[in-house]
């Protein structure tokens, strides 16, 4: 009977541990038993980590040994939704005006703190022809130091859009998607190697219907819109841990949380 991938990863998983565990213990108690001639020299006996090593090699293969442990390893990226949005849950108002949104230096440069660990971004059509500016906001001369600093960080970042019409990316570092698949997705949560953001409400949405979302980061800005498109979906329920919290000067308060799973 063939293994799937899950139960093979499942496999090799404990079988690494078994031998980093064992790989542990021996070093706590000095290497075991010692053969006659290593004994007075105070030396560890090698017999068991050779026997540890080659029981790790039939069980996994040539390329069983790890660095570091298997639990720094295999551990997932994380995915984050961040958006700044009013009072009452809205990104936009009724005619897609988002110009209340926009931050000052101060919540721009603990934005751009944020967003420097991240390694990709998540796009639909219209989140992305809005952050594109981006590509080339760095040539302009009158541009604040925060300003250029994220222009940066979002130029070196990998783009992932998902679009059925767009046909060409106008940016570097960008590859199109045809459809949204959560499954692909957690793919590329457990190979990144950095964080990843989803950006926009309607690709925000689907990928908290998914689970798929561990982290939020809200700002929310001192105003009442009344109306617009919500930052949030309907009916779907996510508990939340808040993490933290910061108010800035302008009156903008960040909430920073964390899904429960």
């Amino acid at each position: 009977m063939t293994n799937t991938p899950d139960e093979k990863w499942g496999q090799r998983s404990l079988a690494l541990l078994e031998v980093e565990t064992s790989r542990r213990f021996r070093a706590d108690l000095g290497g075991g038993a010692r053969p006659e001639g290593l004994a007075h020299r105070g030396e560890p006996d090698p017999r068991p980590q050779e026997r540890a090593d080659v029981h790790a090699q039939m069980l996994l293969g040539p390329d069983w040994r790890v660095s570091p442990p298997i639990w720094e390893s295999f551990t997932m990226a994380t995915l984050i939704y961040s958006t700044i949005l009013s009072l009452d849950g809205y990104v936009e108002d009724n005619d897609g005006n988002f110009d209340w949104a926009r931050p000052d230096e101060e919540v721009h440069v603990f934005v751009n703190d944020l967003e420097r660990p991240v390694g990709t971004y998540l796009y639909g059509r219209k989140m992305y022809e809005v952050m594109r500016y981006w590509e080339t906001a760095h040539s302009a001369v009158d541009q604040s130091p925060a300003t250029r600093d994220f222009a940066g960080i979002w130029r070196s970042a990998e783009k992932i859009v998902y679009s059925r019409t767009l046909e060409k990316a106008s940016t570097a570092r960008t590859r199109i998607e045809r459809s949204f698949n959560p499954a692909a997705i957690r793919q590329v949560k457990e190979s990144a190697e950095r964080d990843i953001t989803v950006g926009g409400p309607e690709l925000a949405a689907a990928a908290i219907k998914a689970g798929l979302v561990d982290e939020y980061h809200l700002f929310i800005t001192p105003i009442v819109m009344g109306g617009g498109k919500p930052s949030l979906p309907d009916n779907v329920r996510v508990k939340l841990e808040l993490l933290d919290e910061r108010r800035f000067g302008n009156g903008v308060v960040h909430l920073h949380y964390r899904a429960v799973p």
